[in-house]
């Protein structure tokens, strides 16, 4: 047995004091932290957040040799090894540890090194109350299977093995937390943090999308009880999976306040970051690429699957919220317009695929350059993408009988219920063969492999729904008209001051030699004070000079620039009110009722 004890001695220090307990081996014990977390595809390094290290048998100091950046090493003895870290955690994130004197919030990874050649053995970890005043509200809440735990949830949990014990975060706060049960199984929704929300309503609305998507996969559910772990700040957003729970972080704005009727687009984006998260309780929790079967935590693990098992997760994030009846068509099209317009704003749409982005994740998606537009792709949104034309495709080609439904479901049957392993990086088109009995590798291609922009408006004119590009800009009554050129620059303001952000590729900007990071000062002489230019160049045409005054370094730099007609613009979804009987058909399949709320 693997024991840790957590200590929350220094919350105003932000450091956490982890113990390791290991029973007598006659070898050396080797123990490694983690360099990255299931889920999101980053080397984050954990153990530089190790400040000190320390290990003791029967009392007596032994000596620990620090072996590479990551792994410690101690002599073999015949007694019990007790090793302590102390763990500095500041990230406010749903990766990371952060403790201060109002919460505390830890994945395993964080915390806890495993010890070789014992990752398979049962695990334990002992929460200590902090003993503070200012702590005493504080309470427990995590997926673990508790041991012995008092009513604030501190005391003993256990996990079966290494890989469940890192798989459950831990919130300990005074937070809120409503309890439901969802197709018989029960779920905790807590959340931290100062906010107004109405979390009854939340958790009643949350019961309509969890029993939807069970019943989606199939009764029963894979887990025998689940934790939406939640914090709301000002305006966070993010979220991360576990096997049974996931970490959430989102604007306190976000939440539905008492009484507030209909569902608003905050609260929608709330719901979709739930229905994303709970979905991969089953996409990628279960069922897995083959390189992560298992997860090697100490280097990346390539796989060139990330748009599956994302993109698919981001596709049915907003069409289940459909199918449970939180929203209605005209918000599901909106949504769905969403997602695309994040493939069709990114020049790198072109110059990178689906698949390459996805084996590029650990080195790319994390790490932003001011040309990552210009240079790739999100795999969330570009997967999405294919999700939808195989979706849409599978239908026309099987004639209804079949959908990407019933292909989720097979992966599920073969790599998630049956447990049968990870799914081969060119596996897919034969479960896509095997359900449907059609050849769909020309189009599986079209949609991973390639680069071009796909047909997309071609198909889902064959459900009903037009797709058309128009110049969007900032709505509301006294917002300037939308302008007929740009250009081709992303802005933000800092401390006061614009700064260029990112320049497009082929853009007016990067024509006339503007770079990231200039500060944009002035056009036509007129200055430049936030990061919408909408009114500078409200009346300005295409052809038409300007001239753009910017620093660089401590230099004042003038640049002519001669204005172009925008080159990427906003796609937008609709029903055609007049479709034919086949069509009718075939969008009611797809999207349910034809009503339009």
């Amino acid at each position: 047995m693997i024991t840790y004890t957590v200590v929350l001695t220094q919350p105003r220090r932000h450091r956490f004091l982890v113990s390791l307990a290991v029973d007598a081996q006659p070898s050396e014990v080797l123990i490694s932290m983690p360099a990255w977390i299931p889920g999101s595809y980053l080397l984050r390094d954990y153990a530089r957040y190790v400040t000190a290290i320390r290990a003791e048998r029967d009392g007596e100091l032994v000596t620990i040799t620090k072996l590479d950046a990551a792994t410690w090493s101690c002599p073999a003895g015949s007694g019990a090894l007790q090793v302590e870290l102390e763990v500095f955690g500041f990230d406010l994130s749903v990766r990371g540890a952060y403790l201060d004197d109002r919460r505390a919030f830890f994945n395993g990874t964080c915390l806890f090194p495993w010890v070789h050649g014992r990752t398979g053995e049962p695990h334990r970890i002992v929460i200590e109350a902090p003993g503070l005043d200012y702590c005493r509200d504080w309470r427990v809440a995590t997926a673990m299977t508790p041991i012995t735990a008092d009513a604030k949830g501190f005391g003993t949990y256990e996990a079966a093995d290494y890989d469940e014990l890192i798989d459950h975060p831990v919130e300990i706060s005074a937070f809120e937390r409503e309890d439901f049960t969802a197709a018989g199984v029960p779920h905790r929704l807590v959340v931290a943090g100062r906010h107004e929300g109405d979390l009854n309503r939340l958790a009643t609305d949350l019961i309509q999308l969890c029993e939807t998507q069970i019943d989606f996969f199939g009764r029963p559910a894979p887990m025998t009880e689940y934790w939406f772990l939640g914090l709301a700040t000002a305006d966070g957003y993010g979220g991360l999976e576990h096997r049974a729970s996931s970490s959430l972080i989102f604007g306190r704005d976000d939440l539905p306040r008492i009484g507030e009727p209909g569902v608003s687009k905050n609260y929608r984006r709330l719901l979709g970051l739930c229905s994303h998260e709970y979905f991969h309780t089953w996409m990628i929790k279960r069922i897995k690429p083959t390189a992560f079967t298992p997860y090697e935590l100490q280097r990346r693990n390539y796989t060139t699957l990330l748009w599956l098992f994302e993109g698919f997760t981001t596709y049915y994030q907003n069409l289940l919220l459909l199918r449970a009846g939180l929203i209605g068509v005209a918000a599901y099209l909106e949504l769905l317009a969403e997602t695309l317009n994040r493939v069709y704003r990114a020049p790198g749409r072109l110059a990178q695929s689906a698949s390459e982005s996805s084996f590029d994740a650990w080195d790319k998606a994390y790490k932003p350059t001011p040309d990552s537009p210009n240079a790739g792709v999100s795999y969330y949104s570009k997967g999405a993408m294919a999700a939808l034309g195989l979706d849409l495709n599978i239908r026309l080609t099987t004639k209804g009988q079949f959908s990407l439904d019933d292909v989720v479901r097979r992966l599920w049957a073969d790599f998630g219920a049956a447990d049968s392993g990870g799914l081969a990086e060119e596996g897919f088109g034969d479960v896509l063969r095997q359900v449907t009995g059609q050849d769909f590798g020309p189009l599986l291609d079209e949609l991973t492999r390639q680069r071009a922009d796909p047909p997309v408006a071609d198909w889902l004119a064959q459900f009903g729904v037009a797709l058309s590009f128009e110049r969007q800009g900032p709505e509301g009554e006294d917002a300037p008209p939308v302008p007929a050129v740009e250009l081709g620059v992303q802005l933000a303001v800092d401390q006061g001051l614009v700064r260029i952000r990112q320049v497009l590729a082929g853009s007016t900007a990067e024509v006339a030699g503007v770079a990231p990071d200039d500060e944009l000062l002035a056009i036509n002489g007129l200055r430049v004070r936030s990061a919408e230019l909408a009114g500078l160049l409200a009346r300005a045409e295409p052809g038409e000079s300007v001239q753009v005054t910017l620093t660089r370094g401590d230099e004042l730099l003038r640049r002519e620039a001669v204005l172009q007609a925008p080159r990427i613009q906003d796609c937008s979804l609709k029903l055609v009110e007049n479709t034919d009987a086949a069509s009718l058909q075939r969008r009611t399949d797809w999207l349910g009722a034809d009503l339009v709320t």
